[in-house]
This record gives structure tokens, sequence and C-alpha cells, in this order.
């Protein structure tokens, strides 16, 4: 019988954690946090599930869950973020991976939680992630904050399980605004260390795009008002990334 780490990092996630690891308790052999030192209850939360809980200074997204995999005693791995968890048919689908494991890697949908609501549509749901897969084949690569599970080579392959990743996003409009914020900066660093450029075009062409295409093209007015508002702020964390990208570049140039 195969057996499987479950790998989490968490930062300040007392909120959403329980749920995470009662997800995962039944379905893998260990369960590995690391934590980016936590000030709030994570940490005692983490030890009444008697995890292996590492401390760990915040190295980015991608180079913590990295570091976190290298962590696992198993190759084998479910990788979520503390305010993830797995459906009840997501976890039937991996117990069942355990003695009949094909593929290097598993995608399952992501379904997000925002202010209350389930949301359907947009670019937030069928939210495809690969999250199980064999360490040794696969590795969290992309552009900070938007990480993603990347298999070695073209000719790895992958399957799809039933059940969703409970995804606990944001649950006020104003954590969203500040994470939007945020998120746009990190983004705007990522995309000036890497090379990338801005231009007045982009600044206007890309949110404008990025609005029409996950409202209308996929039915975010669907989803109603927080529809609405996702694909709004879709928007906006492109207009802010490519602005901020812009100022960065003028700076460079002073």
């Amino acid at each position: 019988m195969l057996k499987l780490s479950g790998v989490i990092i968490t930062f300040n996630e007392e909120r959403n954690i329980e749920q995470c690891l009662q997800s995962l308790v039944n379905v893998v052999d260990e369960i590995v946090v690391v934590d980016s030192f936590s000030s709030d209850q994570t940490k005692s939360i983490c030890k009444r599930f008697n995890v292996n809980f590492i401390e760990q200074e915040f190295l980015g997204y991608i180079e913590q869950k990295n570091f976190a995999l290298a962590q696992a005693k198993y190759d084998h791995v479910v990788s979520l973020d503390g305010d993830e968890a797995l459906s009840k048919t997501l976890q039937q689908s991996i117990i069942n991976l355990k003695s009949n494991w094909k593929f290097d890697g598993y995608f399952a949908n992501r379904f997000n939680n925002f202010c209350g609501q389930w949301i359907k549509h947009s670019d937030w749901y069928p939210n495809k992630k690969l999250r199980i897969f064999d360490r040794r084949k696969a590795e969290w690569k992309g552009i900070n904050p938007h990480d993603n599970v990347q298999l070695h080579n073209t000719e790895a392959k992958s399957g799809h399980l039933k059940g969703d990743i409970l995804h606990k996003t944001y649950q006020t409009y104003s954590e969203f605004n500040q994470k939007t914020e945020y998120f746009s900066t990190i983004a705007a660093k990522a995309y000036f260390n890497s090379g990338k450029k801005s231009s007045v075009l982009k600044v206007i062409w890309n949110p404008t795009w990025a609005f029409f295409k996950s409202y209308f093209l996929r039915l975010g007015f669907l989803d109603g008002f927080n529809g609405f508002v996702i694909c709004v702020q879709t928007a906006n964390i492109t207009f802010l990334k490519y602005s901020k990208l812009r100022e960065l570049e003028k700076q460079k140039d002073v």
C-alpha cells in the first residue's frame, strides 16, 4: 500500500487550519506543516493533530512550498495551503490511489468560497490544480505569488480526480482589497526581476480583457453581485500589477 505525505504551508491560519488537517488525517500517513512563525493559534491547533510542525522564515510562496516538499517522509504527496481542505469525495479518491497509483500527478478542481458564497463561474471554477503528485516528478514553479505545481517534463502523465479542493478564500470585501494590493506588489516585483515589461497599452488593455473574459466569457455574471466583485478585482489586480511594474521600470532608469 502506497504511503502519502500531506504537506501544508501556513501563516496565521487559525481560522482554517483545523478543517484542513481534519480532511487529511484519515487520508495521508504523515502531515508536515511548515509555518512562517504564526502569531495566532495556528501552532497549538496543529500540535493537537500530531503533525511534524516546522518553523521556517518565509522564503517566498514557491520557495516555501518546495522547502516543505523536501521535509516530507514519503515521495507521494498531497500539497495544500492552510485555507484549503479536501472534500469527502476527494478524500476517497485519494485513498483509492494508495492501491492504484497510475500517473505522475493528479489534478482536482478547486472550489472557492468568497464571503460565504461558493463561486461556480468566472476564473474561479473549475479552478484545476495539480496537488497530488510524486515529488520526484514535479515541483512548485511559476511567478510569485502565482505558484503552481509543474511536472518535470512533457512526457509525464497526469490524471484527474473526482471531488474538490475546498478553498476558504477572502471572507470580507476589505480582506479582498488588502490582498489585492499585497499580491499585486509581489507580482510586480517578480515580473520586474524576471525581465517582464509594462507599457501604457498593457496597463489599459490587460485589465479590460481580464474583466471581459472572466465576467462574460467565463460567466462570472451568474454568481451575482459577488461574481461582479470578483471580476472587477481580477481587472484591478491586473491594473495594479502592470502599473507597479511600470513604476519600478521608471525608478530603475532614474
